[in-house]
């Protein structure tokens, strides 16, 4: 990692500090604008300018659609009629 680009995360990284600072005195002077949380930020782009996922997130992606296709295969199981 170059330098340039800790200092870009850092700078990512400091602008999502600011804005929960922001929101927080905000909700405490009771502002009628909802606050956007910290938590829901995009990690800061690569160099190609595409955004990146956690494992995690795409483990359970990956999870999920696994499901949503068995759910469809035993809908299409239960109509076929076994020869």
């Amino acid at each position: 990692m170059n330098i340039v680009e800790a200092l870009h995360q850092e700078e990512a990284k400091l602008h999502r500090q600011l804005s929960a600072v922001r929101s927080a005195i905000a909700a405490l002077n009771g502002s009628a604008k909802p606050a956007v949380s910290a938590g829901r930020f995009s990690s800061p782009p690569s160099a190609n300018g595409k955004r990146t996922i956690s494992a995690a997130a795409r483990a359970k992606m990956s999870r999920k659609a696994k499901e949503r296709w068995a759910k469809i295969r035993a809908v299409q199981s239960k109509g076929k009629t076994t020869k």
